[in-house]
């Protein structure tokens, strides 16, 4: 089975940083995209940033230049560097994985999308 886990929320004060961890596991053949989004209470979840299998970046425009995402590959883990917090940022973070995987059971690979539990961040004096 391919697994999610994330770490690195927590409590920090306006204009502090943080960073966030997300380790892949499992029979993962080919990564294609991963992304961090992000949940605050009563809001829809949106997209904060995600890196292409080639590398390439997108940001949401309330965060770029203070946030920034990368992965190393050889660990199948993805980080967010979070600079600048504010109040705004507070809310349950969560990773996403686009990967071919091993079909479990069967033979073959299928194209899955996963998410992780959700990590905690929250910003306030």
């Amino acid at each position: 089975q391919v697994q999610l886990v994330e770490s690195g929320g927590g409590l920090v004060q306006p204009g502090g940083s943080l960073r966030l961890s997300c380790a892949a596991s499992g029979s993962i053949k080919t990564i294609n995209v991963m992304g961090w989004y992000r949940q605050a209470p009563g809001k829809q979840r949106e997209l904060v940033a995600g890196i292409s299998g080639g590398g390439s970046t997108n940001y949401a425009d309330s965060v770029k230049g203070r946030f920034t995402v990368s992965r190393d590959n050889a660990k199948n883990t993805l980080y967010l560097q979070m600079y600048s917090l504010n109040p705004e940022d507070t809310a349950v973070y969560y990773c996403k994985l686009g990967a071919i995987v091993a079909q479990n059971p069967g033979p073959g690979y299928r194209y899955l999308e996963v998410w992780g539990q959700g990590t905690l961040v929250t910003v306030s004096s």
